[in-house]
């Protein structure tokens, strides 16, 4: 693994090992009545969610059809989604599992899909990149990457969180703090910082958590990760267009402080001068109170005359500018 300034550091292999030994050490009867303690409320809709069936997705992309010139995306679902930029394959946060959750053995403890991804991971091309944005199991879930896992395969995350992968398994893999950037290919990625936080578990509040410029060639693009309403896409603003922002814009009722309205989703995208955006982090999972079409209703109504700047309203619903 290797930092935003070249210089080698250690994989942490055993704090990995200590955080997935000392879980399936307590068991499964103690990790659920822990679980259960801490949040009686997910325990009731995660056993409402047994029996649900996961719906497929709405829309299918075709990327097999994307040139290699150009800009294309396609919305997978959640934070998950499919980039080609003048041919370099990207994948945001992927988010494969039917649970977001803690995975013990063949056991998975967390939320339900609603919607499965609009593709399966067997038909993905192998992406260049990997750009993580931060921990939370809704973001990194690490049965995807362990499938992911690839020799041709980078890896850009948050300070302090390469631990949760094998980075010996990529072909690099890259640490970055705020205000950092590292090339990859073609491809110049800078971290900035937005405003949410990085534990994945109660105590590991030293992870990093990151937004992220993204410019191959005349292509310049934002991956906002996952935010409450903050100033610093104000600041990405630099007199020069970006040509897309994925921004989320669910999970905001009752974590308005840390997970933005659509409202203030639409604005920072114009505060940072993104000529479109992508809503991310909405119809996937239950992960709030507002119903589960609200956020891109009110996305849309923000949006008024120019929501035809939304460029995907559906999971599978995919983009191209070429």
């Amino acid at each position: 693994m290797v930092t935003a300034t070249g210089q080698q550091t250690p994989t942490r292999a055993s704090r990995r090992k200590w955080i997935v030994g000392g879980l399936a050490g307590v068991g499964l009867v103690g990790l659920g009545t822990a679980a259960y303690r801490a949040a009686p409320s997910f325990w009731g809709q995660f056993f409402r969610e047994v029996g649900r069936p996961i719906q497929p997705a709405p829309a299918r992309p075709r990327p097999q059809e994307w040139p290699d010139t150009g800009l294309h995306a396609a919305w997978l679902g959640h934070s998950t989604v499919l980039l080609k930029i003048e041919g370099f394959w990207v994948l945001t946060d992927p988010v494969f599992s039917d649970r977001a959750g803690i995975h013990v053995g063949p056991l998975a403890i967390g939320i339900k899909r609603l919607v499965a991804p609009a593709l399966a991971l067997d038909e993905l091309p192998t992406p260049d990149l990997l750009l993580l944005s931060h921990a939370h199991m809704d973001h990194m879930d690490t049965p995807t990457l362990r499938k992911l896992e690839n020799r041709r395969t980078a890896v850009v995350l948050a300070r302090h969180n390469s631990d949760l992968i094998r980075p010996e398994r990529y072909r690099s893999v890259y640490e970055l703090g705020w205000g950092e950037h590292v090339r990859v290919g073609p491809a110049l990625i800078r971290a900035f910082p937005v405003n949410h936080w990085g534990a994945r578990y109660r105590s590991d509040n030293h992870r990093g958590y990151n937004g992220y410029i993204v410019q191959i060639g005349r292509w310049r693009l934002i991956f906002g990760g996952d935010t409450g309403d903050t100033h610093h896409f104000r600041e990405l603003h630099d007199g020069r267009p970006y040509h897309l922002a994925i921004m989320p814009i669910g999970a905001y009722n009752p974590w308005r402080r840390r997970h933005c309205t659509p409202e203030e989703a639409w604005r920072m995208t114009n505060e940072a001068g993104a000529e479109r955006i992508l809503p991310v982090h909405h119809q996937t999972f239950i992960l709030s109170r507002e119903p589960v079409m609200e956020p891109i209703q009110r996305l849309l109504d923000a949006a008024g005359p120019q929501a035809e700047r939304v460029v995907a309203q559906r999971v599978g619903d995919e983009m191209r500018i070429v």
